[in-house]
């Protein structure tokens, strides 16, 4: 018997049994059952969040901007 084809052989039946195992199902049954709990806990992705997490940044720093730019406005109507 051929070597390669024997592990090839070997690899493919593995293959097949998992696939037609219980354990597929389980598997699956588990994700959609945690997709669905996921989904009642109104999550975000992480890109979501990252998305988000740029914008407030951004935001920030246009805050900060207008913020000094009233106290130089303040200090010039003061004068």
């Amino acid at each position: 018997m051929n070597k390669p084809n024997f592990f090839d052989e070997m690899q493919a039946r593995i293959n097949e049994a998992i696939q037609n195992s219980p354990m597929k199902d389980v598997e699956k049954n588990v994700k959609a059952m945690m997709s669905q709990g996921f989904s009642k806990l109104d999550l975000v992705t992480r890109e979501e969040f990252d998305i988000q997490a740029q914008i407030l940044a951004k935001t920030r720093a246009k805050l900060e901007a207008l913020e000094a730019r009233v106290a130089e406005l303040e200090t010039q109507l003061k004068k």
